[in-house]
């Protein structure tokens, strides 16, 4: 029995022994485990004048679109033109029924001719009378009268002249041309329809190339941009500043290739949504871009002055603020918060939160968190890819 009792509290004591040196064996690992240092890639912030590319919501419009009315009224017998067709200015359109103006010329015509005729009988009477008058047979007074009929005559050939050019232009206009070159809508009326002069829309024609580029800017972007081009020392409320240039994205995400120009802005901010509305103009010569698209307008040209500029990877997210993690000099992460600004190629414009001496972390935040040890290997741009401008290319042609 002693002999049992003795086994039985050496097997006790061995397993307590084993466990103990288990549990530091443990404790030993996750010391190791702590102390090693995360790999992560890191390079300095980037401090330069950066150009930025603000970006809007646009709508595109014909640069000239003109609703075609017939200037007479009448029902419509021929139509030259389809739905969409390019048409160039004094193209015939539509033919309308002519018949009551036809007959409205010969009867201008007709009483012209009688009014010539009764002239010409005046003044054959006229003469007779001063020839008479020379003679004394005739008074001062019948010779005066004689000459008034004249005259009266005159008037009324004049304007049965008049009602004649009249007529033959009704007549004309039962042709009607288009106004200029263009492209028209498919919404054209049909032969047949009873066209009222100056009110019934025929069809709209619009040109394609250049085309209008319209979209709005906020009170604060509008003072932003002021500032921002007054720091260069350029004041654009001034006529002959040069405005920023636009570069257009479509709906596809595609990025349009050629460059346009602001033309106008208006005179006031929006009453209602307190923006400004601007012009610009982009040419469009593959017919590519149509009235109504709605596009992604971005301003180039402008400048930020000693942008402080992190690789979007850099920054992260947490709720609603934005931080990144920076190399510390005791060889551990720091977190950061920043506020974020422009997108700028592969970075970002960071408006406040870092210093220019700052090395921020760009690979390895995977699972990295602030206060951990680091093993840092210092990158370029280059080699990690990153790029200021866009990476594709943009035609500059208006």
């Amino acid at each position: 029995m002693a002999g049992f009792l003795g086994r039985k509290t050496a097997a006790i004591i061995s397993t307590i022994i084993l466990g103990t040196s288990i549990i530091f064996s443990g404790c030993g690992q996750q010391e190791q485990a702590e102390q090693k240092n995360t790999p992560v890639k890191a390079m300095k912030v980037i401090q330069q004048d950066t150009p930025i590319a603000y970006s809007y919501p646009g709508h595109l419009q014909g640069k000239e679109e003109v609703q075609v009315h017939a200037r007479v009224s009448g029902s419509i017998l021929e139509k030259y033109f389809s739905g969409g067709d390019f048409v160039y200015a004094g193209q015939p359109l539509y033919k309308l029924d002519s018949r009551q103006y036809e007959t409205a010329v010969i009867s201008a015509q007709a009483e012209l001719s009688k009014a010539e005729s009764n002239l010409r009988n005046a003044q054959e009477e006229l003469g007779r009378y001063e020839t008479l008058w020379k003679d004394r047979a005739v008074s001062e007074q019948t010779l005066t009268n004689k000459r008034a009929d004249v005259e009266g005559y005159m008037a009324t050939v004049a304007a049965e002249r008049a009602a004649v050019r009249k007529a033959q232009e009704n007549l004309d206009d039962t042709i009607v041309y288009a106004p200029m070159s263009g492209r028209v809508s498919v919404d054209d009326v049909a032969v047949g329809t009873y066209a009222t002069a100056g009110t019934t829309t025929l069809v709209t024609v619009g040109t394609m190339d250049p085309i209008n580029v319209q979209f709005s800017v906020s009170e604060t972007e509008y003072l932003n941009l002021l500032a921002e081009a007054m720091e260069t020392g350029v004041d654009i409320r001034n006529d002959n500043t040069p405005m920023p240039r636009i570069k257009i994205s479509l709906s596809n995400g595609k990025d349009y290739p050629y460059v346009g120009d602001i033309v106008a802005a208006d005179r006031a901010l929006s009453t209602n949504a307190g923006s400004l509305t601007i012009r610009a103009t982009i040419a469009n010569p593959q017919g590519i871009l149509l009235p109504g698209m709605f596009v992604q307008v971005r301003l180039v040209g402008t400048k930020s002055m000693n942008a402080m500029l992190v690789p979007q990877r850099a920054v992260q997210q947490l709720l609603d603020e934005s931080f990144v993690l920076v190399v510390g000099e005791n060889g551990k992460s720091i977190s950061k918060n920043v506020k974020v600004g422009e997108k700028v190629g592969s970075y970002y414009i960071i408006e406040k939160g870092l210093e220019p001496s700052d090395v921020v972390i760009v690979e390895g935040l995977t699972n990295l968190q602030a206060g951990q040890g680091i093993d840092v290997t210092m990158v370029t741009p280059d080699e990690m890819g990153f790029s200021i401008t866009e990476s594709k290319e943009i035609t500059d042609k208006s």
